[in-house]
Parts: C-alpha cells; sequence; structure tokens
C-alpha cells in the first residue's frame, strides 16, 4: 500500500515538472506550449507511436492504483524491500534526469514533431552524450516506478511505453530531424548514441 502511493506521488511529481511545468516554461519563452499532438493517420507507425506512449502513461498511473486499491497483486519474486528501494531511486533520478535535459533542450522543446517547423539542432550538455536524454530519462523514470509496484499491469506500460518510443524516435523523430538537418544530423548520429552513450550510433540515409 505505502509504495503504491509513492509511485502514485511521483508520477504526478514527473507529470507537473515533466509536461505542466515546462509547457509554461515554453509558453513564456515562445509563446507555444511545445505540444505537437501526434502524428500520421489512424493506424499509421506514426499515429501507433503517439497513442501508444498516451496508453502507456494511462496503464502506468492505473497499476499503481489497482494494486493501492487491493485489485492487483504484485509479482512474488519481485516483491522485496531492496527491489522497491532501488525502483524508488530509479523513479527519482528519471525526474531529474529528465527535467535536467528538458531545460538543455531549451526552445527547441515540444512533444511531437510539427514537420513544417525547423527547430535547432541542440548538441550540447546532455544531448552531447545521447541524442535523446529526454526519452531515455523516462525509461528510467518508468523502469522504476515499474520496480516500486511489479505488477502485470505495470510490466505491461513499460513494455508499451519502451515500444512506443523506439517508434517515435525511428519512425517520427530521426526522419523530421534528417530532412530538416541533413548532414549535420548525419554526423552527430556518428557521434553520438540513441539512448544510451556510444551505443547506436550510425549514419543516417
Amino acid at each position: 500500500m505505502t509504495m503504491a502511493v509513492s509511485a502514485l506521488i511521483l508520477y504526478c511529481i514527473f507529470a507537473v515538472l515533466g509536461f505542466g511545468w515546462r509547457s509554461w516554461v515554453q509558453y513564456r519563452q515562445t509563446g507555444s506550449t511545445g505540444f505537437r499532438g501526434i502524428n500520421g493517420s489512424p493506424g499509421s507507425l506514426e499515429w501507433l507511436a503517439g497513442v501508444g506512449f498516451i496508453v502507456a502513461i494511462v496503464a502506468g498511473v492505473v497499476a499503481p492504483l489497482l494494486q493501492m486499491l487491493g485489485y492487483l497483486a504484485p509479482i512474488p519474486f519481485l516483491h522485496a524491500s531492496w527491489i522497491q528501494a532501488m525502483g524508488t531511486a530509479l523513479a527519482v533520478t528519471g525526474i531529474a534526469a529528465t527535467v535536467y535535459a528538458q531545460l538543455d533542450m531549451g526552445e527547441s522543446w515540444r512533444i511531437g514533431v510539427d514537420p513544417s517547423e525547423t527547430t535547432t539542432l541542440v548538441r550540447h550538455g546532455v544531448f552531447g552524450l545521447v541524442r535523446n536524454p529526454i526519452f531515455s530519462a523516462m525509461v528510467v523514470f518508468a523502469g522504476g516506478i515499474t520496480l516500486m509496484t511489479p505488477n502485470a499491469v505495470a510490466l505491461l506500460a513499460f513494455v508499451i511505453l519502451s515500444a512506443t518510443i523506439e517508434l517515435q524516435v525511428r519512425i517520427v523523430e530521426e526522419p523530421y530531424l534528417l530532412s530538416t538537418h541533413g548532414q549535420a544530423y548525419r554526423d552527430y548520429c556518428v557521434a553520438v548514441g540513441r539512448f544510451v552513450p556510444g551505443v547506436g550510433r550510425y549514419v543516417t540515409r
């Protein structure tokens, strides 16, 4: 019960800082909230990435809530105090890393892609270590929440989030950045890993 409540509190903090507060800062700086919506037509991979992300976030909230209410039980071999403590540490780290990476992105921060928009290719700070540090931090946060309340819905939410982040990056984000920045983005892909430093470096075609 206590861990489920803690997970819900951390989820609220993540939502407030990662979406609400950051959107407010973006609006004050640029006049735009940074939200670009879901890309692609219904049924397309781009659309599935956007919808899957929303489904994963909702399921991530529902999982600890159902566990708190007694409708779901933790998976036995993952239900240990040291695992829940590690999950809490990961979730807090993920929140801090998400906010830090969002601030490093500056005015180029947005949720979703507008193909008609030209944003600056950010390569400084944490973006010099990985190309998608916000998504990396979100996976760390989600993994932490999953370990805090390791039930079947939480695990499913984590799998969906991981899959949709891969889709969003490969099908939406990378093609947009390639078409917008061309050789500069190709060079960036060669030098910097996708989600983990040194991993996923390649020449985009």
